[in-house]
């Protein structure tokens, strides 16, 4: 079994000081796993939605969550929006006995349902699937092919990974997403996620997939919505400087899970995927989603301008900001862009994230760091005044 220390650590702390833990993350990216080493699955205080003996104690939830001390959880609470009043009610008695560990499969009504109704009450929790820090350094290339869904990183062989992501992704379009709420056809769904990972690491034109699809260009930011509510896609904003240069105004995409990438892609070997003009794209991506998962930051965000300029990653960290460029090289170096980024945005610190084994500088303020450093607090940007 896969220890994920630092994530129920995570959970932990936010139990500690909130009445309310959201724990939200896509279908079957081990929240239950999580959740279950907090609490024992046969407990009292334990309802899985999906469960008809847990759906028919809620029948009146007042009545059934009202007496319950210690942790409670209620997982996949997207089937029961109208659980969420109730668990604000209990959130503000006075010395409340229970707190609450709500999980769901991370959907538009999830997120919104738990801002209006738990404003102020609740903390929230995001995770995905496993990660460079939890596996090891060695774990990088099998990781980066199956990508982080526990169940098809862990399959006994390729053929069986493979299995498991088109198995997810016919169960998410087929059933999870209608069960949210949403009426859009499966088969025209699938077409536009796959759409999408040809489109993997560049900016988003709502225009082109709308006329490969037939349809209008706010039927195409419906469908990026959707998938990027259910963690399928991010969409990385850019960043605006107070600068002359023309900037990009429109929004990187990227499929999150590089298995599932590679499914909708139909890389089916490492040797396909070495092969595949999109592996530079991949590797971005799945840099990007290893430092996003294991450095802490406020917000992140790309930057480039129409003169070419481009900095594949920027963190914010208070006032600061640190920039991170991803390189499948094994001679990383300074470019035009590095020192155009540097200028422009005032970046504190640049790392340049290449597949190799040694750290070192390429010039003042910018080093090519191996991607197994990433997940060792704060390592990234040592010597950077993080």
């Amino acid at each position: 079994m896969i220890q994920r220390t630092s994530i129920l650590d995570t959970l932990k702390s936010a139990l500690a000081r909130s009445r309310v833990v959201v724990l939200a993350g896509p279908r079957q990216c081990g929240k239950t796993t999580l959740a279950r080493e907090l609490l024992p699955e046969d407990s009292v205080n334990y309802f899985d939605l999906e469960d008809p003996a847990s759906l028919a104690r809620l029948d009146e939830p007042m009545t059934a969550l009202g007496p319950l001390q210690g942790l409670v959880v209620i997982d996949e609470v997207q089937r029961r929006p109208d659980l969420f009043p109730v668990l604000r009610v209990l959130a503000d008695r006075k010395k409340p006995p229970a707190r609450f560990l709500i999980l769901g499969s991370a959907s538009g009504d999830l997120l919104r349902q738990t801002s209006e109704s738990l404003a102020g009450r609740m903390e929230r929790v995001t995770i995905g699937g496993f990660s460079l820090p939890e596996l090891g350094a060695a774990a990088e290339q099998r990781l980066w092919l199956r990508g982080g869904f526990p169940l098809a990183y862990l399959a006994a062989n390729e053929a069986d990974s493979l299995s498991w992501r088109k198995n997810f992704i016919q169960t998410l379009l087929e059933r999870d997403l209608p069960q949210w709420g949403v009426r859009v056809p499966a088969v025209a769904l699938q077409r536009f996620w796959t759409m999408l990972a040809h489109y993997h690491g560049q900016t988003w034109n709502a225009a082109e997939p709308a006329r490969a699809l037939g349809v209008g260009e706010s039927t195409t930011r419906r469908h990026l919505d959707l998938l990027t509510d259910a963690f399928m896609i991010r969409q990385l904003l850019p960043f605006h400087a107070n600068l002359r240069k023309r900037q990009v105004k429109a929004p990187k995409i990227y499929v999150r899970d590089s298995g599932l990438l590679h499914q909708l892609l139909g890389i089916d070997s490492a040797k396909a995927l070495l092969n595949h003009p999109k592996v530079g794209a991949s590797w971005e991506g799945f840099v990007i989603e290893q430092v996003l998962m294991s450095e802490p930051h406020d917000e992140a965000f790309f930057w480039a301008t129409h003169q070419g300029a481009e900095i594949d990653l920027i963190l914010r960290r208070g006032n600061a900001l640190f920039g991170v460029e991803c390189k499948r090289t094994d001679t990383p170096r300074l470019t035009p862009s590095i020192r155009n980024a540097i200028g422009d945005l005032g970046l504190q610190h640049v790392i340049v994230i290449y597949p190799g084994t040694r750290r070192f500088p390429l010039a003042e303020g910018v080093e090519a760091v191996p991607l197994q450093t990433i997940g060792k607090r704060g390592a990234l940007f040592e010597g950077g005044g993080a």
